[in-house]
């Protein structure tokens, strides 16, 4: 597995810790969990986009 440097506010980090520790977590799963989330979030939003592009063309070409 690849290790990632990253800059977090320490203000931020410390909410994250809360949570992570809250949940029984590392800090790690938690933030890939969040960054899954965030890319499924994403995925879902360019299939939903794609979707109305093609109903507008599809539209436009009637």
């Amino acid at each position: 597995m690849a290790k990632v440097l990253l800059s977090i506010p320490d203000k931020f980090l410390t909410q994250i810790d809360e949570v992570a520790e809250n949940e029984q977590r590392t800090r790690s799963e938690l933030i890939r969990e969040a960054l899954r989330n965030y890319i499924r979030r994403n995925n879902m939003f360019d299939m939903k986009k794609s979707a109305s592009d093609a109903e507008i063309l599809d539209k436009l070409l009637d």
